[in-house]
């Protein structure tokens, strides 16, 4: 049992507890709310109380951080809906990215590691969940939690927590890819689709998109960017094209990590224009997301030694 440091006791401290399973909140934080600031708020209110009990009461630490990390989780998904749903343009989460063959860093990017599946298509799909929902199909799905630990969460009946997790596995499942990619696919794919951006070639970029692929562009109504999604490979191909038409020269196409997987940031004149990241299905790309919100491209712009374009 862990508890309170006394000299000479050779006890951990509360913040040397809190420490080793800081990533592990985050972690559940931020697949919760989708945003890093609105993680790190939690991660924070969540040190602010465990800081405040007797830790040498507590048997599992780890669960009673997630417990109350994933109760705060909740409120502040309930506060953030209402918000949401005035967002302008589709809302999508904010990417977290690491440079392609970057080592990884203790910081939110080597926190991803914790659980298999984290893309921004996951995330955004997720986001049709109610919050109840969201908190049990991530934490049994990604976290491996049983419906005892969840129904200790989220003040339900086992039963209950089941029927929670199974409604929410049934929508998330039938919106999903048929066929699960791997990530040498998602290189290739994503190679090739910068290939035919940075060529310009309208071909190419049809080649590699699904017809009935689905672009979603979030620019928070803080950059230009599609109000609606754009469904269809033929109307996707124009659009980036009329992107690159509008940025001129010189651009780039810088590959990188996004959330675990293979995608692009695109630059304009040196600057952070937009993060692309990809979905896939049957071998070509059903799902783009391009984030331009230059709220959710900070951290991405941090670490790429980038600044976001004006």
């Amino acid at each position: 049992m862990m508890g309170t440091a006394q000299p000479g006791t050779g006890q951990e401290t509360a913040e040397t507890i809190f420490t080793r399973h800081r990533a592990r909140v985050f972690a559940v934080a931020y697949r919760l709310l989708g945003t890093v600031s609105d993680a790190e708020d939690v991660v924070q209110e969540t040190w602010l109380r465990w800081s405040g009990v007797d830790a040498q009461d507590i048997r599992s630490p780890e669960a009673w951080l997630v417990t109350t990390a994933s109760r705060l989780g909740i409120d502040h998904l309930r506060r953030l809906r209402a918000r949401r749903e005035t967002y302008v343009g589709p809302w999508l989460p904010e990417p977290i990215v690491e440079a392609a063959g970057a080592e990884p860093a203790p910081t939110a990017e080597e926190r991803l590691s914790l659980a298999d599946d984290i893309s921004i298509a996951l995330l955004h799909m997720l986001e049709r969940l109610a919050p109840e929902e969201r908190t049990a199909f991530l934490l049994h799905e990604a976290f491996d939690y049983g419906y005892d630990d969840l129904s200790a969460i989220l003040g339900k009946s086992e039963a209950a927590c089941r029927q929670i997790v199974s409604r929410a596995r049934r929508r998330v499942t039938e919106e999903r890819p048929r066929f699960e990619a791997s990530r040498a696919d998602h290189a290739r794919l994503a190679a090739a689709f910068a290939t035919a951006l940075a060529t310009e070639d309208p071909n190419a970029l049809l080649a590699s998109l699904r017809d009935d692929a689905i672009l979603y562009s979030d620019g928070g109504g803080k950059a230009a960017a599609a109000l609606n999604p754009i469904y269809g490979a033929d109307r996707i191909t124009r659009f980036f094209l009329g992107i690159l038409k509008k940025i001129g020269a010189p651009h780039g196409i810088e590959a990188i990590t996004i959330n675990g997987r293979p995608g692009f940031a695109l630059t304009a004149f040196g600057r952070l224009h937009s993060v692309v990241s990809f979905d896939l299905d049957d071998g070509r790309i059903s799902g783009i997301y391009v984030m331009r919100n230059p709220d959710k491209l900070h951290h991405a712009a941090e670490l790429l030694g980038i600044p976001i374009i004006d």
